[in-house]
């Protein structure tokens, strides 16, 4: 694993789950569902209500995929905490680098497409990365290049290659400091999911292999064991996440207002305000910044920060580009 120590940076956590925490209004959860009360339906209007129904639709599908393939709940014992959970997201939060670009050397290796197919992909990411927010025809493009690379192929093919390249390329790449958080709650009777644009496939592998509860995920669409090549509503990223959290809050009868829930991106505000607590972890700047003006805690476990150690219990307090195989390996091989 990475980085043994667990530093951080501390503010008061604030707010309750379910509503983001300067008031804003969750446009899903007051009926929008694709329809803009009062506004011509000018196409813009139409894109962005479409878009939200589509992340609505990821957040569901993913939020049933967690459902169907984790273990049962717990039984209401005095040391397990039904209503509290966590939450983490994957890349640079749980783990070292974009996971679905370790899958993605993975296939390079197994002859799955070219050495500068790779080197597409990893710009690809760099500017996913840096920038933050991507446009909603670049990821459509992304995830249309990559729906064909994986349409026909066996679900039973990915997961298989899934556990070999975990091994080969991910196991190392663990932030230790995280990967205590996730333990203590744990520890506290509390169930915990990762919360990932990464294939469900490939999520589910990372949430085994940590000793989690489960994984949320992208979802690709399969018939009779095979991919068909088409999403189910779309990648799981930005207010997708938030909408999966919701819907398993509600399947599993969790207490929003008593989850934490950890990311490194501003592009997971959404799922950082639909909790209780929220916690940035290896923030870029523009979640550093709501981080510190929102009151939220900020732990950094890369090398090299002035940050202010203090223990790890303290987190417990209230209580994309990726979709690769689903929607990221962004090349076919030619």
């Amino acid at each position: 694993m990475v980085g043994p120590e667990v530093v951080v940076e501390h503010g008061e956590p604030q707010g309750a789950g379910g509503a983001d925490r300067n008031g804003a209004a969750d446009p899903l959860r007051n009926g929008a569902h694709g329809e803009v009360a009062g506004v011509t339906e000018t196409t813009d209007v139409i894109e962005e209500a479409t878009a939200l129904d589509r992340a609505q639709r990821a957040g569901e599908a993913a939020a049933a995929a967690a459902v169907a393939a984790g273990e049962p709940p717990p039984s209401a014992a005095a040391d397990v905490d039904l209503t509290a959970a966590a939450f983490f997201d994957v890349d640079n939060t749980m783990m070292v680098g974009a996971s679905i670009f370790h899958f993605a050397r993975g296939l390079a290796a197994r002859k799955f497409f070219t050495t500068s197919d790779l080197a597409g992909f990893a710009w690809q990411q760099l500017k996913f990365r840096i920038g933050g927010r991507e446009d909603k025809n670049g990821i459509a493009g992304h995830r249309d290049t990559a729906l064909s690379f994986v349409a026909g192929r066996p679900v039973d093919e990915v997961v298989s290659l899934g556990e070999e390249i975990y091994d080969e390329l991910m196991a190392d790449r663990i932030w230790a400091g995280t990967r205590a958080l996730a333990q203590m709650h744990l520890d506290a009777g509390q169930r915990v999911w990762l919360v990932t644009a990464t294939p469900v496939e490939l999520a589910l592998i990372i949430a085994r292999r940590l000793g989690l509860t489960g994984a949320l995920g992208t979802v690709a669409e399969s018939v009779d064991g095979h991919y068909t090549g088409r999403l189910v509503g779309e990648i799981l990223h930005g207010p997708a996440k938030a909408h999966a959290v919701r819907a398993l809050a509600a399947t599993e009868g969790l207490d929003l207002r008593r989850c934490t829930a950890y990311s490194d991106s501003v592009n997971d505000v959404p799922m950082l305000s639909a909790v209780g607590t929220a916690v940035a972890v290896n923030p870029d700047s523009e979640l550093r910044d709501v981080a510190k003006d929102r009151g939220w805690q900020i732990r950094d476990f890369r090398s090299g920060r002035k940050v202010a150690r203090i223990g790890v219990p303290s987190v417990l307090g209230a209580g994309a580009l990726a979709g690769a195989v689903a929607a990221g390996v962004a090349y076919r091989r030619r």
